[in-house]
Formats: structure tokens, C-alpha cells, sequence
């Protein structure tokens, strides 16, 4: 039945809307994604100006009509203020946004989507975590929740649990030495990102961001990224194309 809701959410992504309003698409513990407009938002004076802003975190109260919801009024807890004043992770927040839309469907539960969208935003203003470091993190953990997360416990193909480092994109996992033929493209990880790795996608949320990494472990970690997502994920994001230019 129709009427007023309290959600709790995440701006992902504004757009105007004629002269006075926007159309916002909120990421919601209790609905998942949705779509709604805020009218007279663009307006100076409106309640809603602040709140129909990218990375807005709070209470949104909403109005659901037959076929999209309206914003009403919102209680925002958490504006990420530190990541409008640097290009660089204004960026980064702006593509986990791009990558939290593409993963999540409208009206379909995500709420550990929502929570790790929001403790990455907060690892983002932290100036003892690189922002590459938290991108890798947040990039790995979300394809997890999405199902498609590599096997890095045990061969992929065969089960066998003996020790390996040897990873294959292609096969989605660690491949042992029986199993390497299958891709002679695969790559050989160092320890420490192989155990980065399996921390990442075992770890509860609230200490997901309790590590740090050498910077060649960074930088390997960051390419086995970069060639999962071009191998699992099937469109290329506005925001990342802006990041790697700057």
C-alpha cells in the first residue's frame, strides 16, 4: 500500500530534473536500490539541497507512489565532507558509487552491499590508508558479495587444497600444479598477496580496512583487480576512466 517510509541509505547518483528538482538513485538497507525524485531540490533553499548530493548518508524519508518514490525529508548523518575537497578521492567515492549501482537491482535486499559501500567511504577519508589500497579492498570484497569471488583457498578446478600460489582469472581461482595447463596466462602471487587476498574476502566488515600492504604488494593485488573486473564485468565505468587520466 502507498505511503510514507523511513529508509536508511546512500546517495549514489544525482541527476537534474528540469529547473527545480533531481532524480536521485539511493542505495536502502530496507529496499535496496531505488529510484526517486526530490522535488525543488536544486532550489538554494530547500531542505533537500544538501541531501541530494553523491555519498549522503542517513534517513530518507519517502513518499512511494504506483511507480517511483518521492523524497520528502532526510536526516543526513554523514555528508563526506573530506572527500569533496580532493579530486583524487572524490573520484574514488564516485566510482565506488559507479560500481555499488552496477551490482545491486532495484528493490532486491542489499544491505551488506550498502554497509560496505559506506565503510569504504569512510577508509577513504583516512590519510593512513592509500586510496588505491582501499579501491583494491572494496573492489574484491563487492564482487564476493555479488557470488563471484575467486577461489583462493584450494584449486579451482580440481579441489586440491596442497599449496599454490599460481592464479588464473580465467578459471576464477588458484590453480595447482596439475591444473596450471588449463591457462598458461595465469599469474604467480606472492604470499602476502594471496593472504591479503583470503583476508579480504573472510573478514567481518567492521575490519576490513585494519591492514596495510607494501607498495608492491599494492600494486600486484591492484592488477589482479583490474584484470578480474575486465574479465567478470561487463561495462566500463565514467568515473574510473577520470581517475587513471589525473
Amino acid at each position: 500500500m502507498a505511503g510514507g517510509l523511513t529508509l536508511t541509505g546512500i546517495v549514489l547518483k544525482v541527476a537534474p530534473v528540469g529547473d527545480r528538482d533531481r532524480h536521485v538513485v539511493l542505495l536502502t538497507r530496507e529496499r535496496g536500490k531505488i529510484q526517486a525524485f526530490a522535488r525543488g531540490a536544486r532550489k538554494q533553499d530547500s531542505p533537500l539541497l544538501g541531501a541530494c548530493q553523491p555519498f549522503a548518508y542517513g534517513t530518507f524519508q519517502v513518499f512511494e507512489g504506483r511507480s517511483s518514490y518521492t523524497i520528502t525529508g532526510a536526516d543526513i548523518l554523514n555528508y563526506f565532507e573530506e572527500l569533496r575537497t580532493d579530486l583524487e578521492r572524490i573520484c574514488y567515492g564516485q566510482y565506488f558509487c559507479e560500481v555499488a549501482n552496477y551490482f545491486t537491482r532495484e528493490n532486491l535486499p542489499a544491505t551488506a552491499m550498502m554497509q560496505l559501500l559506506y565503510q569504504s567511504l569512510r577508509a577513504l577519508t583516512k590519510d593512513s590508508l592509500p586510496p588505491g589500497l582501499v579501491r583494491s579492498v572494496y573492489e574484491l570484497r563487492m564482487i564476493a558479495l555479488n557470488g563471484e569471488a575467486p577461489q583462493v583457498y584450494a584449486c579451482v578446478n580440481c579441489g586440491a587444497e596442497g599449496k599454490t600460489n599460481y592464479l588464473s582469472v580465467r578459471a576464477g581461482g588458484l590453480l595447482c600444479p596439475d591444473c596450471r595447463r588449463l591457462d598458461p596466462h595465469g599469474r604467480e602471487l606472492s604470499d602476502t598477496t594471496l593472504y591479503a587476498m583470503r583476508f579480504i574476502l573472510s573478514a567481518p566488515l567492521q575490519k576490513l580496512y585494519t591492514f596495510v600492504l607494501s607498495e608492491e604488494a599494492q600494486e600486484e593485488l591492484a592488477s589482479v583487480m583490474k584484470a578480474y573486473y575486465r574479465q567478470y564485468v561487463d561495462t566500463e565505468f565514467q568515473s574510473l576512466s577520470l581517475l587513471e587520466g589525473l
